[in-house]
């Protein structure tokens, strides 16, 4: 018998099985159907998972309510070892006939459900079709109800990529990281989601909901337009808050944000009149992964492969020139050194790039080296505080790198910081204090003093492997031991940018720190445990990174820094992309002789490497760009005169394709150029 409590059984199943899933379609009294899916229960047995709660649903202008989309009778089929089952889909018929267009079906079509004999993933395909003049309010398709009847809004984690890292008992579209309305994201603009892709596990289980982004399509026998962008709009709500349910809900449906939906709606106002002959597709996949919501996501990787991210802005050895010569004539500022802001005509400082020591060293360009050699001449001679501050152990990795002459005392002061636990705890008001973080706590605080992220363990521990193999000591090295056993305990990357936003929300530089640390110790301590967590740890920048984009605003592999905002009411980093993160991460691991490529095999490290440089690279001014002088959101008078060409922009909007933000010195970006074409990936 069916366990789901919210449907009328009509009497009759038909399965889909294999030994990774079951999915049982049952009818209803007035048609099929709905699904139960049943996931293994590592005892030969299955376990009740989730509900799809109906093959469709339609609510539109004249109907008293929304009604299903249901059929009569199934067909099924096998061919080349993939079972389907096809339904012929119309509106329910209700009583009397004439209480909504005399029972005529606003739309009808097929949805199939298909499985592979050797795969965990359920198909499922709508496509139904306007039968005459209406106006929509909204079409559903895939619509999980997961824990409904069975394990309830219980989970370990979900994932929303782009939107939500959900840990524990943690609500989506909460104000934990967010206040309103930012905080809202159940039908989120789809330009602002990372891939097509959302994951929620429970006890050793992930369940994914993997979806076709958009589609180009003919729509029109009747002589209107023939092409149109079809976006899905996913939904997500964990807990249920839509319906307040003991449950969590994946989905799909139609209008979205793009056409004609208002963000973090479920139905269109006004309504969307649609045409005879106007065609709907919401095609989705259901996944089940043995693991957790992170998983999910990097099946989902493995599924469809790193998408290829095209040719690149500029061909890859003109962008590095291009940086290399701006190096020795418009970024660098006479008596100041080099640009690295520019508020507005310019900040510069004596610290020399790394890259423009490397050039000096490599470069094949003898007047460029000479420039080059002359201006480092000059900025060493400067006696410079630059890259001190007054609480330096706030972020112990990069004081360590960049002032290596004081290893030992910021090796030492770390020593009297850690815990006997191994912890590095916050000190919003010591090593941690910012303006951000003292104008956000007239609020509330970004942290509580004694809370830990993986991020201070892990980059403290970084700092303390590197002093020793600088000065040798034990203590260093038993200390970074300490804080890696003390990290093991987390399992999604926060505190990456504490000195802006929530201490424990998602973030991507976290991932990458811990990543490094942690295979950093499993070359210091030659601990697997530890490789198998830098692996875990570097694939957590994945749910941060758009694997896609829409076919007329390129944005493929351009990355979320975090999923909050900063000081809780400066910028929605949900609704921003920032780049500059997931380039050091590249960057210093190449320092430290790394290759994610080689390390996790398993995942496409080269091609995510080489896109989220080539995405980068449409972010740099260049004047004599009309295409980027027109998204830049900077007065054209700080540009014309090519004084900031080679900068880039510190964010990007994906919804109005807009760059913006403090320029940033491109030297970084050069590295990855460099690293790239040393490895050969371009």
């Amino acid at each position: 018998m069916p366990r789901y409590m919210d449907a009328a059984y009509g009497g009759e199943t038909v399965v889909l099985e294999n030994e990774h899933v079951r999915l049982e379609v049952h009818k209803r009294l007035t048609g099929w159907g709905w699904g139960e899916l049943f996931v293994p229960d590592g005892d030969r047995g299955w376990q009740f998972y989730a509900v799809l709660e109906h093959l469709a649903e339609l609510d539109a202008e004249g109907l008293p309510h929304p009604l299903r989309l249901e059929a009569p009778s199934y067909e099924t089929s096998e061919t080349d070892g993939t079972q389907e089952l096809r339904f012929a889909v119309r509106t329910q018929e209700i009583e009397p006939p004439n209480a909504y267009y005399g029972n005529e079906s606003p739309m009808a079509g097929t949805v199939v459900l298909s499985l592979a004999d050797d795969e965990a993933i359920i198909g499922y395909r709508l496509e139904v079709e306007a039968q005459f003049v209406f106006k929509l309010k909204r079409l559903r398709g895939a619509w999980l109800r997961v824990g409904a009847d069975s394990s309830g809004a219980a989970k370990d984690d979900a994932i929303f990529p782009g939107i939500e890292w959900l840990d524990g008992d943690e609500w989506s579209s909460g104000t934990d990281w967010f206040e309103h309305p930012e905080r809202l994201r159940l039908t989120p603009h789809p330009h602002k989601v990372a891939f097509p892709c959302m994951a929620i596990s429970q006890d050793g289980v992930g369940l994914g909901l993997w979806y076709e982004p958009d589609t180009l399509s003919t729509v029109s026998p009747s002589g209107y337009p023939s092409q149109l962008l079809r976006f899905p709009q996913p939904v997500f709500a964990s807990p249920n808050f839509v319906d307040c349910r003991n449950d969590h809900i994946m989905g799909l449906m139609w209008p979205s944000v793009r056409q004609g939906l208002k963000e973090n709606a479920l139905s269109a106002d006004p309504s969307v009149m649609l045409r005879k002959g106007f065609r709907i597709w919401l095609n989705a996949e259901i996944a089940v992964v043995p693991g957790r919501s992170l998983d999910v996501v990097v099946a989902w990787t493995q599924r469809y492969g790193m998408p290829d991210p095209g040719e690149p802005r500029y061909p890859w050895r003109e962008a590095y020139d291009r940086i290399m010569n701006a190096c020795n004539t418009n970024l660098w500022l006479e008596g100041e050194g080099w640009a690295r802001r520019w508020a507005y005509r310019g900040e510069g400082s004596p610290v020399v790039p790394n890259e423009v020591r490397r050039y000096i060293e490599e470069g094949d360009d003898a007047e460029l080296v000479a420039g080059l050699k002359e201006k480092v001449a000059w900025c060493d001679a400067q006696e410079s505080e630059a890259g001190r501050r007054d609480h330096p152990l706030g972020r112990p990795l990069g004081a360590i790198l960049a002032q290596p002459d004081r290893t030992k005392e910021f090796a030492d002061a770390l020593l009297e910081l850690q815990t006997d636990e191994g912890d590095f705890p916050f000190e919003p008001q010591g090593r941690h204090q910012t303006a951000h973080g003292g104008n956000a706590a007239y609020w509330r605080p970004l942290g509580q003093a004694g809370q830990s992220a993986v991020d201070l363990s892990a980059t403290a521990a970084m700092a303390l492997m590197i002093a020793h193999d600088r000065v040798g000591g034990e203590a260093y090295k038993d200390a970074a031991h300490k804080a890696l056993e003390f990290a093991m305990r987390f399992q999604r990357p926060e505190g990456g940018d504490w000195w802006e936003t929530p201490l424990r929300s998602p973030n991507l530089l976290a991932a990458g720190n811990a990543a490094m640390a942690y295979y950093k110790g499993y070359e210091v301590f030659g601990d697997e445990r530890y490789r198998d967590r830098a692996i875990w740890w570097i694939r957590g920048m994945i749910p941060f990174t758009h694997l896609w984009e829409p076919q007329d605003l390129p944005m493929i592999y351009n990355t979320k820094p975090c999923l909050n905002t900063t000081a809780w009411f400066l910028s929605d980093w949900v609704s921003k992309h920032v780049q500059w993160e997931v380039l050091r991460v590249f960057s210093m691991s190449d320092d430290f002789g790394w290759d994610w490529a080689e390390i996790d095999p398993e995942v496409d490290w080269a091609t995510f490497e080489k896109g989220v440089t080539a995405a980068v690279l449409r972010w740099m001014v260049d004047h004599e760009d009309p295409d980027w002088m027109f998204r830049c959101e900077y007065p054209i008078e700080w540009i014309k005169d090519g004084a900031w060409d080679t900068l880039w922009a510190d964010t990007f909007d994906p919804v109005n394709g807009s760059y913006g933000g403090g320029p940033i010195g491109p030297y970084e970006v050069a590295g990855n150029l460099r690293i790239l074409m040393r490895k050969g990936i371009v």
